[in-house]
């Protein structure tokens, strides 16, 4: 090959090498130029899967192009197809261009802890693109439920001795002349007033407890004391039903609570078992501590609950024997107030009970943080304890 040659091929590899050197640095810079790290397109993602309502973008043929997980926990969209109630929606977000509001909530009856109440709104997004978001408002339904029943059954019970009081009042006018009959009457008249002196005062304990207030600030309560105290307070009712009330002996045990209230849930536990008691039959309370739970046992040998009431029996004004719960004067309010008194301690009640045999109600609170295990084992019940030692119970439902 001539000189020539070698010249052209050595210019040729020069012209060859700087232009792939010149690439190389223009593509470097391009690449330095690329953002680092997150774009705003994967933020908004991640947005979209983490927010806790269900989200779903469909396109211009109602088809899913996006979706969180949330979406699929509520129903929206099944199998990568959202609700058909969705989808119209949507067509009808595209024609009126407005924000359109939807119930999605399941038409099948499902149990355990699924969504109840789905409510969602369609807005276009852009170029026919739309975009679902529901959440789950089944405790705001249930909540408002709640508050209806709790209306009207308030309405009810009051209902009941106001109209008493009316017509007692009426007959006093009647029988003025009459002091046997007024003096009848006027009985009657406190009878009724106490207990709707009575029924305001649990309503508004139960709407205390309920969140309406805060509940007070908890201190070191002696459970000795407690039961001491609600002892005093059923003391009468129990000597008027020839009913003795049995303890165990003092435990030295201690929780982190409110005492007074305390003191209110373990007397309408002694008070419900002393009403729903054969007269001179036995009531025994009994302390312990049980895995970090000190638990304080009301045991009778009451008129006992079937097993298919047991679940109703804390529920506001239910009674399994109504005509024994007027004439003892119960409000259906007493085991609600308990059960409120237990959370509100991050504890709870349970329940033993078993037709023509008795009752244990078991409350159940967390142990003071610095309460010391006991030298020796506490007596698990007293000696009148018709069931089996450490069931938890209940009786009618209300005081």
């Amino acid at each position: 090959m001539t000189a020539t040659g070698y010249l052209v091929l050595s210019i040729g590899a020069l012209l060859i090498g700087g232009t792939a050197f010149l690439v190389g640095r223009a593509t470097a810079r391009v690449r330095d130029t690329r953002p680092r790290g997150l774009t705003v397109a994967d933020l908004m993602a991640m947005v979209v899967h983490s927010s806790p309502d269900g989200i779903a973008v469909l396109n211009g043929f109602g088809d899913v192009v996006l979706h969180n997980a949330r979406a699929e926990e509520l129903g929206v969209v099944r199998n990568n197809r959202v609700d058909d109630r969705a989808r119209s929606a949507a067509e009808m977000a595209r024609r009126n261009g407005g924000v359109v509001a939807v119930d999605l909530s399941s038409l099948e009856v499902i149990k355990g802890r699924q969504p109840q109440a789905v409510h969602a709104t369609v807005k276009v997004l852009i170029e026919g693109f739309v975009v679902v978001d529901a959440s789950d408002e089944s405790e705001s339904v249930r909540l408002e439920a709640t508050r209806r029943d709790f209306v009207a059954n308030v309405s009810h019970e009051l209902k009941t001795p106001v109209g008493a009081l009316a017509l007692l009042a009426e007959a006093v006018l009647d029988a003025a002349d009459d002091q046997e009959e007024v003096r009848r009457f006027s009985a009657k008249i406190m009878q009724e007033a106490t207990r709707l002196g009575t029924l305001v005062t649990e309503l508004i304990a139960l709407s205390r407890l309920q969140g309406a207030e805060k509940l007070p600030e908890l201190s070191r309560v002696e459970v000795d004391v407690v039961i001491d105290e609600a002892l005093s307070r059923s003391k009468l009712a129990a000597e008027s039903a020839n009913i003795e009330i049995a303890t165990d002996e003092p435990s030295g045990l201690e929780v982190e609570g409110d005492r007074t209230l305390l003191v209110t849930a373990l007397s309408n536990l002694l008070d419900n078992a002393v009403a729903y008691s054969p007269p001179g039959s036995p009531v025994s309370v009994s302390r312990k501590l049980a895995d970090g739970f000190v638990e304080i046992a009301v045991t009778d040998r009451g008129i006992g609950i079937a097993e298919d009431q047991q679940t109703r029996v804390f529920e506001r004004f239910y009674r399994v024997d109504k005509a024994r719960s007027r004439a003892t004067g119960g409000t259906g309010l007493g085991l609600a107030i308990v059960k409120h008194v237990a959370n509100n301690h991050g504890g709870e009640v349970k329940l033993w009970s078993l037709p023509g045999t008795g009752s244990t109600f078991t409350l159940r609170i967390p142990a003071h943080p610095d309460q010391d295990e006991p030298t020796q084992d506490l007596p698990t019940q007293a000696l009148a304890s018709p069931v089996p030692s450490g069931a938890g119970s209940n009786h009618g439902g209300e005081l």
